[in-house]
């Protein structure tokens, strides 16, 4: 790494330069509605090859850009021209360490909360070291919140958008409250959503299990790797409505996310899962993710994009 952390160079409206030096007038609609769009996007440093992979970056970009399209933002970038600006940035700051890359389209410039124009773009990389708390967690400790997730309805969670956050904002600030490490949410019919920021699985009776993306939940790349990679372990699979009291009796459960990866579930409302720690299919998923994710399973290279 060239840099410090609070010195990290950033992509910017076209250029490199000094995070601290990267600013944005008060008044922009980014600023002032969260009008903006982005993607959390994880590299992992595989030391033997001394490279850094960008893990499923044509993914990430595809729904990057069908968030913009529902936002009606008139965007600039192409898929291209962000896969260019994030690789430029990372070998500015010449990582080799386990990343979490933040590429946020933004509406700037004086319009309003209606605004489609003018679109930039920023690409910030951090050491996955210094994200939030609850993401460098070993095991979390959850409640249902009392606020339900926004819907497709109202304001939909397939759109990733910094608005959509404080849905997730209130949970987790009352769980924190409350004296847990997170929360999960229920949608508007009273059934399992997912977690602030993170999609929710359950292993029951050998079987992973969890919500289908109607039920208020985002379209997770990682939460489709999952699948996949349960699938190619020859373990059982369910996509389905999952109800509030299945979470106290299950025998695993996990959140997972691009910048949680996956991490397990040990009590749901203080009712305990399984034997309180991460479970045997829990964990061999999450090994099984890391070994790909790292380019070490040959098999799925074609998910993984090296920076160097």
């Amino acid at each position: 790494m060239k840099y410090s952390v609070e010195n990290r160079r950033i992509w910017f409206k076209g250029e490199i330069v000094d995070v601290n030096d990267a600013k944005i007038n008060v008044l922009a609609p980014t600023s002032q509605f969260g009008l903006n769009v982005f993607e959390g996007i994880p590299c992992y440093w595989n030391d033997e090859q001394k490279q850094l992979y960008a893990f499923r970056l044509d993914d990430h970009y595809g729904r990057l850009l069908r968030s913009a399209r529902l936002l009606q933002l008139d965007c600039q970038y192409s898929a291209d021209d962000m896969k260019k600006a994030f690789i430029d940035v990372i070998r500015a700051n010449e990582y080799d360490e386990n990343l979490s890359v933040r590429q946020t389209l933004f509406v700037d410039g004086f319009g309003s909360w209606g605004s489609e124009s003018p679109v930039d773009m920023f690409v910030a990389p951090i050491p996955r070291g210094r994200t939030s708390a609850e993401y460098n967690k070993k095991g979390l400790h959850c409640c249902v919140t009392s606020w339900r997730r926004i819907s497709d309805e109202n304001l939909s969670p397939r759109i990733k958008c910094g608005a959509n956050y404080m849905n997730s904002r209130v949970g987790q600030r009352e769980a924190v409250r409350n004296g847990y490490d997170t929360c999960l949410f229920m949608n508007a019919h009273g059934k399992l959503a997912e977690g602030p920021g993170s999609c929710f699985f359950m292993v029951k009776n050998g079987c992973v299990v969890t919500p289908r993306t109607t039920d208020s939940v985002l379209e997770s790349i990682t939460r489709a790797t999952v699948l996949q990679i349960a699938g190619d372990l020859g373990l059982g699979i369910e996509e389905r409505t999952v109800d509030r009291t299945e979470l106290y009796t299950c025998d695993e459960a996990f959140l997972c996310g691009s910048a949680m990866e996956l991490t397990p579930v040990l009590s749901v409302d203080r009712y305990v899962i399984g034997n309180g720690t991460c479970g045997k299919i829990t964990d061999s998923l999450h090994k099984a993710y890391l070994e790909i994710a790292t380019g070490c399973n040959a098999k799925y290279m074609q998910w993984l994009t090296g920076i160097y």
